[in-house]
């Protein structure tokens, strides 16, 4: 009897470890710390826009629900500290854009509250000055997406009475816009695009309410889009090969990037997001970091600073934010 109860005790505990997977055996670490900075000192606000130019950040434009806002607003990371800059010359508006590119800032497109807008100007922080230059090159629209590429500006995707998927390149140089490749995915506003190196990428928005899955990378060099791992769940026989990415897809994020890394945070999807997500693009791989510490929200602005990410101002339900949160993606959670 004591040999048989010995071999029960045996097969029950070789079945137990028989049964357990990769994921039961790992112990995976969420990093990352938010803390809260310096409230932006203008008025709360959604739908901003925002650049880095140097070790400073530039954030303005935006709606109270009511206002359409004109300010803009200088954050200093050393100092922790806001300081108010020239207003914008152009209609005050929100759903912009915004992008750096050899030392100065732009920012155009958007709404007005009655039209959608076309008009782009650009930012010398060395003289506190506006310059108006050449208008957008695509048709005048609002909740489109920007980026700068070696030194190029890059806008495309929003809306302008319907959704679109066209991009355009605007080169500081010439004050020209040229019309390159659209990328093969479904037209979309609410998009998130950002540059690692020499490389582009567009992702998340909606198409006709429903969140988008794609991710598309830009070679500026060949012109060429390239489709990356779809923002699902995959489950394959190779267990190297499953991912879980549902999560992601949203519209309105934040985005910003560090290194070699992207980070996506907030935004919106069947209710506002708290969680913050870290794109390795040499593994096309993403990894969930610690959740953003603030209320959950859609339409913030989001920028990098040295090895910091920042996200402020957007928007909970009816209520508009002004408070601003630093991501220190790599330390220790406790």
């Amino acid at each position: 009897m004591k040999k048989l109860l010995s071999l029960a005790l045996l097969l029950t505990l070789a079945l137990g470890l028989g049964s357990c997977s990769k994921d039961d055996d790992a112990t995976v670490e969420v990093r990352g710390v938010w803390t809260s900075r310096s409230q932006f000192e203008g008025l709360a606000r959604n739908s901003a826009v925002s650049f880095t130019i140097g070790d400073k950040a530039y954030v303005g434009l935006g709606t109270d629900g009511i206002d359409k806002f004109t300010d803009f607003w200088e954050y200093n990371r050393t100092t922790n500290t806001w300081r108010q800059r020239a207003d914008f010359p152009g209609v005050g508006r929100y759903l912009a854009v915004g992008f750096a590119a050899d030392g100065k800032g732009y920012v155009g497109t958007g709404y007005d509250g009655v039209n959608r807008l076309k008009d782009f100007w650009q930012y010398d922080p060395s003289t506190d000055q506006w310059t108006r230059k050449a208008d957008f090159g695509g048709s005048a629209r609002y909740n489109a997406a920007a980026m700068t590429i070696n030194g190029k500006g890059y806008v495309g995707t929003g809306y302008d009475g319907n959704s679109k998927k066209d991009f355009w390149q605007y080169d500081p140089a010439t004050d020209t816009w040229t019309q390159k490749p659209s990328f093969g995915g479904n037209k979309r506003m609410g998009a998130t695009a950002f540059s690692i190196g020499s490389t582009g990428y567009l992702l998340l928005g909606a198409d006709n309410g429903i969140a988008q899955t794609d991710i598309w990378s830009y070679d500026p060099a060949t012109e060429l889009w390239t489709q990356h791992k779809d923002l699902v769940y995959h489950d394959d026989s190779n267990d190297d090969l499953d991912y879980d990415y549902s999560a992601l897809p949203r519209q309105n994020a934040a985005s910003f990037v560090i290194g070699e890394k992207g980070y996506v945070a907030l935004g919106a999807n069947s209710g506002n997001k708290t969680d913050c997500w870290e794109y390795n693009p040499a593994a096309d791989t993403w990894t969930v970091k610690t959740a953003f510490a603030g209320a959950g929200r859609t339409y913030p602005v989001g920028f990098a600073l040295g090895d910091r990410g920042y996200v402020a101002l957007g928007n909970s339900g009816s209520t508009r934010l002004d408070d601003t949160w630093e991501l220190a993606p790599d330390a220790e959670n406790e």
